[in-house]
C-alpha cells in the first residue's frame, strides 16, 4: 500500500502545526511521485515549499536551496547509502535528514541513523505523521539553526527571520515571503556587492537563466515598499553590471552652491589721469 492508499484510509484532525511559523523548505528524493505528490498537498497546505527529486544533487546545489529538511530514500543512493547520508550530514549539519524507506532491518535503522540521519519512517507511511516527524525534528533544532534568531537591525528597519517579515516602527511591510527572503539575503551580507546570479541561485534555488530580470524586478519592488515607511534611508545600492549590495546610508545633505564674484576691476593710471 502507497503512500497516496494510506492517506486515503482515514482524515486525521492533527491539531495545530509548529510549521505555521516559519514556513520550511524540504525536498524529497524518491522514485514514488505518489508519495511526493501527497507529501507535497500537505505541506503545500502550512505554506512549506518541497521540491520533488529523483537523485540526491551535488552538495553545492543543496547549500543553495537552503533546505530545512530533506526526505530521502536510501535506495536511491546504492550501496554506499549510508556513507552518503554521513557525507550530507558532515557538510550540512544544519539540515535536517528523515530517511523513508521500506521495511528495514534494526541493524539498517541503526546503522543510518549513527550516520547522521535524524529519524527512520518505514513506508507506508501517512503524511500527516511525516509532517509531525519534521516538525519534531526542527523543535530539536530550533535554538542550534537559529531560527529565532536576533533580528538585523538596520537603520529604521528591523529584519525579523523568526517572522519572515521585516517592520519599520513596529509596522510590517508586509513583505512577500520572495521578497523577505531577498532582503534577508542581502542584510545578512552587508556592506558586500552580491552578484545577481549568486542572490538568484540562494533565493529563487536555480541557475539563473540568461536574460532573467527577476532579481532586478524584486529589487525594485523591495526599493518601493521600503521606501513608504522608511524614505529618508537608502538600504540597497546597485553596483551596475555585478549585482546589488546592502548598506544602511541616509542620503549625504547637498552643499549650497557657493556664490561667485567677480572680482573688481582695478583702475588703469591712464584712466585716473582722464579723470583729473
Amino acid at each position: 500500500m502507497s503512500i497516496t492508499e494510506t492517506h486515503r484510509v482515514e482524515h486525521l484532525d492533527a491539531g495545530p502545526s509548529f510549521a505555521s511559523t516559519p514556513a520550511l523548505r524540504i525536498a524529497v528524493v524518491d522514485r514514488d511521485t505518489g508519495f511526493g505528490t501527497v507529501l507535497r498537498r500537505r505541506a503545500e497546505s502550512l505554506g512549506w515549499q518541497q521540491r520533488d527529486l529523483t537523485q540526491v544533487p551535488a552538495i553545492d546545489a543543496l547549500v543553495s536551496m537552503r533546505l530545512h529538511a530533506l526526505v530521502i530514500d536510501p535506495t536511491l543512493l546504492g550501496p554506499q547509502w549510508a556513507e552518503t547520508i554521513e557525507y550530507l550530514r558532515g557538510n550540512l549539519p544544519e539540515m535536517a535528514i528523515v530517511v523513508t524507506t521500506a521495511p528495514s532491518s534494526v541493524g539498517q535503522r541503526v546503522r543510518g541513523i549513527r550516520a547522521g540521519a535524524d529519524d527512520w519512517i518505514t513506508k507506508p507511511c501517512h503524511p500527516e505523521e511525516l509532517i509531525a516527524r519534521i516538525e519534531s525534528i526542527m523543535r530539536r533544532r530550533k535554538p542550534a539553526q537559529g531560527l529565532t534568531r536576533e533580528p538585523i537591525l538596520a537603520g529604521d528597519l528591523s529584519i525579523r527571520a523568526d517572522q519572515f517579515q521585516a517592520f519599520c516602527e513596529g509596522r510590517s511591510l508586509d513583505l512577500t515571503r520572495r521578497e523577505f527572503e531577498l532582503l534577508h539575503l542581502l542584510a545578512d551580507n552587508p556592506g558586500n556587492v552580491l552578484e545577481r546570479e549568486e542572490i538568484y541561485q540562494r533565493v529563487w534555488g536555480f541557475q539563473m537563466a540568461h536574460g532573467d530580470r527577476s532579481v532586478d524586478v524584486f529589487i525594485r519592488k523591495l526599493r518601493q515598499k521600503i521606501a513608504l515607511f522608511s524614505p529618508d534611508w537608502d538600504y540597497i545600492h546597485t553596483h551596475f553590471g555585478v549585482g546589488y549590495r546592502f548598506s544602511p546610508e541616509l542620503p549625504v545633505a547637498e552643499k549650497p552652491a557657493s556664490i561667485k564674484t567677480a572680482p573688481a576691476k582695478r583702475k588703469t593710471a591712464k584712466a585716473g589721469k582722464a579723470a583729473a
